[in-house]
């Protein structure tokens, strides 16, 4: 029996053509054959023309994710280990690999699936229906990939808890995959160690996409007084600690990142010259300015504030608030760090806000440069969700 044939409408599949992975429902025609949700169906134009093979769920708006713009195309463990072997060849060219992302999604072409290596751990994250009957059979072809550079996984945690796979129609899952071990790892970053938590810690334990931004701010921080604002578990703050910052604060909501920051902190052997308060930021900032405090170094690295398009509104208050309030507690001629990990803020508009920000805070920035994610998030061009953060670095003037 054929595969289901899924056919655009005249005029649509503009994001797909232009080098997209997404098919959305309003651009569908018909859909002709037998097909149960999570299989793979072939996509043709509103003309007939092919245009590939792709997982179909029609529970997602996000309809079909496309996997190959070749029919012909034979979905298979050797096509797997092929994108498996592309996948870990690019990150050692341009990562340290010993913690990494080694599979993230559209953009090394596995739609939905997320690999994090954490020193000898995987940590995966399957989000669409399609590519979760393949993840065992990925996560084999990965060790043994890595095996061969003599890298033994000693471990798989599964961290496919986030809410959007309901949008899938799938079940929130987490746990290990194969035999357990214990959850915590330790991995060392930009000469820093952390204890990751893989099992608790937010998304898949640890942010690694920062990982240079991080090693950015460390020349800026020598002597400095450092203040870092929604510190998680701590990354900023340690590397402003190791690059010799005279004393560091990092301010988090959550009590159980601040332990897990102070931990590291401990671990570092910088417990003396960085501490870490359990504080909402939006709180703290104004009370700061009130007693006049001043740093030479501000960071702010806030979750997301905006998920959809809908909250983009809200979501740029939060940022300008937040970037206004920074603004004022820097010294002349210090140095601000502010980023957006949230995809709806875009570059133009997360711009624009700083820029509201500084004029509200009178306030004259000058760009020391402007960053992205690490090299092992790749983004893809004409997949859009694959380029979601921005991260300047300004030095900070008064406007008189």
């Amino acid at each position: 029996m054929g595969l289901a044939v899924v056919s655009l409408k005249k005029g649509e599949g503009r994001l797909l053509k232009s080098g997209g992975m997404w098919i959305f429902d309003n651009e569908i025609a018909t859909i002709m054959g037998s097909f149960v949700n999570g299989d793979i169906v072939l996509i043709h134009d509103f003309d007939g023309y092919p245009l590939g093979k792709g997982f179909i769920n029609t529970n997602s708006r996000i309809t079909v994710r496309l996997l190959s713009r070749n029919e012909q195309t034979v979905i298979d463990e050797v096509f797997f280990e092929k994108r498996v072997r592309d996948a870990w060849e690019y990150r050692k060219k341009v990562v340290d690999t010993r913690s990494c992302r080694v599979i993230f999604g559209e953009a090394d072409f596995f739609p939905g699936l997320v690999i994090d290596k954490f020193s000898d751990v995987l940590v995966v994250q399957s989000l669409a229906l399609g590519i979760d009957r393949y993840k065992e059979m990925i996560i084999e072809l990965l060790k043994k990939v890595l095996k061969e550079d003599g890298i033994q996984i000693r471990g798989v945690y599964e961290r496919s808890d986030a809410k959007v796979r309901r949008q899938e129609g799938m079940e929130l899952v987490k746990g290990f995959i194969g035999p357990e071990f214990p959850t915590l790892v330790e991995i060392e970053e930009n000469q820093v160690k952390y204890q990751v938590d893989v099992k608790d810690g937010q998304k898949t334990g640890f942010f690694l996409d920062q990982k240079y931004n991080r090693l950015a701010i460390q020349k800026l921080c020598k002597n400095a007084k450092v203040l870092d604002c929604f510190t998680h578990t701590g990354s900023f703050a340690l590397n402003a600690g190791i690059a010799g910052a005279s004393s560091v604060l990092g301010v988090d909501a959550s009590a159980l990142a601040v332990d897990q920051a102070a931990a590291n902190a401990r671990l570092n052997g910088l417990e003396d010259r960085v501490q870490f308060l359990c504080r909402n930021v939006f709180e703290l900032l104004p009370e700061l300015e009130e007693k006049e405090e001043k740093f030479d170094v501000v960071i702010l690295d806030p979750p997301a504030f905006t998920k959809s398009r809908s909250s983009i509104k809200n979501a740029v208050k939060g940022y300008r608030e937040i970037n206004l309030r920074a603004l004022k507690l820097v010294r002349e001629g210090g140095f601000l760090a502010t980023c957006s990990c949230s995809h709806f803020m875009d570059y133009e508009l997360f711009t624009q806000t700083i820029g509201q920000a500084a004029r509200s805070a009178h306030k004259r920035l000058r760009q020391v440069e402007y960053r992205t994610q690490a090299p092992d998030h790749p983004i893809l061009w004409a997949a859009d969700e694959s380029y979601y953060l921005k991260f300047y670095i300004f030095q900070v003037c008064s406007d008189r």
